[in-house]
């Protein structure tokens, strides 16, 4: 691209680099500049402008911002229009944002003609929510530099995660002195948190905070052909070999992992019984505020595993506890990890 300062002369067909007012006129940068223009400058007393030009190969802004959002908007996420190179890339439907973060960056990295700004990894977001925006900073791009992103964008391509409506059951544990209106409130509190989800809360069962009646109650439920078993203790899990793990054992299922690195939530468990994910609840989970379950939930709602691995690597932003920025569960915001 050239760029630069010239007489009036030899600005036609340039594109207007800033915006210029002339009494009543106001021409608009990035305009290509024809002969009408340049008579109204010429009246202005202007006798030179700002343009930019294209060079062998160089792409226009707006189709090179209309390429990367081509590649860049994955399942559940549209593109609009470019327009003064820029293009908005928004979510066709109710789930979470899904991409690689690193491959972002490294689109990012690749030349600083092109930025793709997006919503952080796995923030939830409604139809028509922008996701990310592209905006290609000059006027034009080098066409080998613009392919080089097109390729990257594809490593980086932005998807929805939408949300499944789950079979959800819950079973809660009795210690003697255990309140029912704190069960009643837990039922209520998950179920707002389910159906937020588009899930369902379809089985809730009480029983003794003992290994074989949790064992018995996991497997009812997973008889019920069930989606998602949550178990509610009436004490905390505390170790591995506790009371609700025990039980998942022997329910014929494993742990696949105890503790998060983030708080709220710190005493997750997370197990599965014959391919059902089965979770032993923090007990923050009684309440509606944000914490590390909305978390994990929110993976398994839209179809997205649940590692060991991927709940050691939620610690950067873990911190939940007294961040007024992400708000409450409750009020739909915030439940990105």
């Amino acid at each position: 691209m050239k760029f630069g300062t010239v007489p009036l002369a030899e600005a036609r067909g340039g594109v207007l680099a800033h915006t210029l007012r002339l009494g009543s006129v106001s021409l608009k940068k990035g305009r290509p500049l024809d002969d009408a223009d340049l008579a109204a400058l010429d009246a202005a007393g202007i006798s030179e402008v700002t343009v930019a030009r294209p060079e062998a190969g160089d792409v226009g802004e707006n189709r090179a911002a209309a390429r990367l959002g081509e590649v860049l908007a994955g399942g559940g996420v549209g593109a609009e229009a470019p327009f003064t190179g820029r293009v908005n890339l928004t979510a066709g439907a109710r789930g979470l944002v899904h991409y690689q973060a690193p491959k972002l960056d490294a689109l990012n990295l690749l030349d600083e003609a092109i930025t793709v700004a997006a919503l952080p990894p796995m923030r939830p977001v409604e139809p028509g929510t922008l996701v990310a925006t592209i905006k290609i900073i000059p006027f034009f791009v080098p066409g080998a530099i613009l392919e080089r992103a097109a390729g990257a964008a594809g490593e980086a391509a932005l998807r929805v995660a939408p949300y499944r409506p789950l079979a959800v059951g819950l079973v809660q544990t009795l210690l003697p002195g255990t309140r029912a209106k704190v069960l009643d409130k837990t039922v209520k509190v998950l179920r707002s948190r389910v159906e937020d989800l588009s899930g369902t809360l379809a089985a809730e069962a009480r029983c003794p905070h003992e290994t074989p009646a949790i064992t018995e109650a996991i497997a009812e439920q997973l008889r019920a052909g069930l989606d998602l078993v949550l178990v509610a203790g009436a004490s905390a899990i505390t170790d591995r070999r506790d009371l609700v793990p025990a039980a998942i054992e022997r329910a014929g299922g494993r742990i696949l992992h105890f503790g998060m690195p983030v708080d709220p939530g710190n005493l997750l468990l997370l197990g599965e019984v014959d391919g059902v994910p089965v979770i032993g609840l923090p007990g923050c989970a009684r309440s509606p505020k944000l914490n590390g379950f909305d978390w994990v939930l929110g993976r398994l709602a839209s179809g997205l595993p649940v590692t060991a691995d991927l709940i050691k690597r939620m610690g950067c932003g873990g911190l939940l506890a007294g961040d007024s920025s992400y708000g409450s569960r409750a009020d739909g915001k915030g439940r990105n990890p």
